[in-house]
């Protein structure tokens, strides 16, 4: 025992040196001067995969996105995966989106825990719409052939405590996009990680989403016949070709946030939970902003929510969010229902509902 426990202590205070050490890098890069920050262009719309960026679960759209310490369930799986170490049996997450202009969004996620081996969890996302007809120069009103698009991310997340305050996750994905009969594939890996302070319910996190390789559009839809020689005759004028298109990145978000339960650490209240969560985002494509966050759970049963996202972001389609939660115990089956209004600013307020059951 005595030669045990120093070397727990030097190991906690490794982790802990490295979790703050990782948060100030993060902090360096989100919380960069506007001034000099606002010399750069905008980046929006020269990435791959942007579905990748739609947030999951009633409880997160409701809080503004603010789940980067708040996220201890199956939906760490979206947000930081170092939440999982806190699921400690088996959660299911279905979620369906009526998104924006007739696109819809669903996204199922299921994580058991493994004891003290850690956390594990799957994922899957699918970002559809209805198929258009197709056009040509020669044919505008329609050919009558149907083009569909779609586009979907899939993978395995794994998460485990370290300490009793420090975790640590990842999640390692393949995601695909399809246009007609042509496509562009990508992977990606996510890290997390989760830090509980001496005060018991203030937790910081910091999370890194879709750190992995260019996607790039091929397919039978890009091959062409060119003439190799415009000035010679003869079999050269219907030589297959493919069209190289340009290889674009994925959407990074680097997150970090803080969280705190203002009843229990600083009124002394239990039963009911007041928590106040802000999050800091930096995306590769878009400028920096702030994601804000309030909850009031009643009785461990009724959960009322408000939130601000994209704070900060210029020309952004954020505002105010709003929403519910209901933890109905049946038959030894939880079942949580969570509902959330969000602001997309001139695309107006959507509805959003998720569900997940545990057992």
């Amino acid at each position: 025992m005595t030669t045990q426990l120093p070397k727990r202590l030097a190991f906690e205070q490794n982790s802990i040196c490295l979790f703050v050490g990782m948060i100030l890098l993060l902090l360096l890069l989100t919380l960069w001067p506007r001034q000099i920050y606002s010399q750069t262009v905008s980046r929006v719309g020269t990435t791959a995969a942007t579905f990748l960026k739609i947030g999951i679960g009633g409880r997160a759209l409701g809080m503004g996105e603010a789940l980067s310490t708040q996220s201890r369930d199956v939906t760490a799986i979206y947000w930081n995966p170092a939440g999982l170490t806190e699921v400690n049996n088996l959660q299911v997450l279905l979620n369906h989106y009526d998104y924006i202009a007739d696109i819809y969004y669903d996204y199922g996620a299921v994580a058991f825990s493994l004891g003290n081996s850690g956390t594990i969890g799957f994922h899957f996302a699918y970002l559809g719409m209805p198929d258009l007809e197709r056009t040509t120069m020669l044919e505008p009103n329609g050919t009558g052939e149907m083009v569909s698009a779609w586009s979907f991310s899939s993978g395995l997340s794994y998460a485990r405590a370290l300490t009793d305050r420090f975790s640590i996750g990842g999640t390692f994905k393949m995601i695909q996009e399809n246009l007609w009969h042509s496509r562009a594939t990508g992977y990606a890996l996510d890290i997390g990680l989760q830090y509980r302070t001496i005060f018991k319910d203030i937790l910081i996190g910091m999370s890194i989403s879709n750190f992995g390789t260019n996607m790039q559009l091929s397919g039978r839809d890009l091959l062409v016949q060119h003439d190799i020689d415009v000035l010679s005759e003869g079999n050269n004028s219907n030589i297959n070709a493919d069209l190289s298109t340009d290889k674009f990145p994925l959407p990074i978000l680097f997150r970090v946030g803080i969280s705190a339960n203002i009843t229990r650490n600083f009124m002394g209240i239990e039963g009911n939970d007041l928590i106040i969560a802000v999050d800091a985002v930096h995306p590769n494509d878009n400028f920096e902003y702030i994601n804000t966050g309030m909850e009031y759970t009643f009785n461990d049963f009724l959960s009322l929510r408000t939130g601000y996202r994209q704070l900060f972001l210029d020309a952004a389609e954020g505002g105010f969010t709003f929403g519910f939660g209901l933890r109905l115990d049946i038959m030894n089956y939880l079942f949580v229902i969570d509902y959330a209004a969000v602001d997309f600013g001139r695309l107006d307020y959507l509805n959003k509902f998720s569900l997940m059951f545990a057992f």
